[in-house]
């Protein structure tokens, strides 16, 4: 949108010349806006302010930090990071909101354990379903009847859903709401930013993983963060090489027939042997890192990075069981690196 014409209010920049404004009462119907493409959309949307916006700003004053998670493209393991930076977030006694609005793939629910949960209402509104008695999660799977049923919604229906959680859900006096949004740049993008920015957002946090394909993508998240004045509060680099204790690798023997289970073989050897080397954690590099990675990506693009968290296949457990990865020694690869992310993102 673009603010100009010959009317009040936005006019959109395919709009046809004289273009009276989104908001004017003549939006759609004027002589002007015969043929326009944006013609019917404007004569039917509702003009002037929004009434819910009043509703959201009182229900986010007891908010104190709103933080976007965001990803330039799927798969880059940007729900793990959200469900486990509210663990985290947890831990440290902070009262915390995790608030998934990815319509379509909705996997909050399960990364932290609530499949089959249900939403409840009071007369203060939605009540958040709860992991600890700091940490309450909101989203659309706590609604699907089936975990399996599709939830196919146009743009309208779903900037819908996302405006009721933000004024209908009581979250109560929290430090940190976590937004997990779904990949890319979509409406329900457009639609957080805009319902958050009237209620304070400290900014947003960007996942990826260290692949140029990736990162291609991650530089588009920047800069719509940038157009639509979104501080970008760090970048981190998900996936960052294989981490993975000795102990819990298997190990195969390659023949020309196939290949057979050498695991116990090798591992008693080792302990018979070199029992010092099953304290060690090994490392490979799964994506190619040699250009840099989101680290060069971030001084190229004056964001801040916050780090790396390696592919743990502990974290990668923690996830699917719906657990923290902090609450025991297992994730002894992933927990450190994301324990020092939110350290900095707290000073941030």
């Amino acid at each position: 949108m673009a603010n100009g014409g010959d009317g009040d209010g936005d006019v959109p920049a395919n709009a046809n010349e004289h273009c009276p404004g989104t908001q004017s009462k003549a939006a759609g119907k004027a002589e002007s806006c015969a043929g326009c493409p944006n013609q019917q959309i404007c004569a039917t949307v509702p003009k002037g302010p929004d009434p819910d916006l009043l509703a959201i700003i009182e229900r986010m004053n007891t908010v104190k930090h709103k933080i976007l998670v965001l990803s330039g493209k799927g798969g880059v393991g940007k729900s793990t990071f959200s469900a486990q930076l509210s663990f985290a977030l947890a831990e440290m006694d902070y009262q915390v909101g995790l608030l998934d609005i990815d319509i379509c793939g909705p996997s909050i629910p399960k990364m932290l354990g609530l499949e089959g949960q249900d939403i409840h209402q009071s007369n203060v509104g939605w009540s958040p379903v709860y992991v600890e008695s700091n940490l309450g999660v909101m989203s659309i799977g706590f609604m699907l009847p089936n975990p399996d049923d599709a939830v196919i919604w146009r743009g309208p229906r779903k900037n819908g859903l996302i405006k009721q959680f933000l004024k209908d859900v009581d979250w109560g006096d929290i430090d940190y709401l976590v937004v997990d949004a779904p990949p890319g740049t979509s409406d329900e993008h457009i639609s957080i930013v805009q319902y958050l920015q009237i209620a304070g957002i400290d900014g947003a946090i960007i996942v990826t993983t260290p692949q140029q394909v990736s990162l291609i993508d991650v530089r588009k998240e920047i800069n719509f963060c940038k157009k639509v004045s979104v501080r970008v509060l760090g970048v981190v680099e998900n996936m960052s090489g294989l981490r993975q204790s000795l102990s819990d690798m298997k190990f195969v023997k390659p023949s020309e027939s196939g290949e057979t289970d050498a695991t116990e073989w090798a591992l008693d050897y080792i302990k018979d042997k070199a029992p010092e080397l099953l304290s060690l954690i090994t490392c490979s590099e799964v994506f190619d890192s040699s250009r840099g990675g989101a680290e060069k990506m971030c001084h190229e693009t004056g964001v801040p990075f916050l780090g790396k968290v390696p592919m743990d296949p502990q974290l990668c457990k923690a996830a699917e069981e719906g657990r923290s990865c902090f609450t025991d020694q297992k994730c002894s690869a992933s927990a450190p690196a994301l324990k020092s992310i939110v350290k900095k993102l707290i000073k941030t």
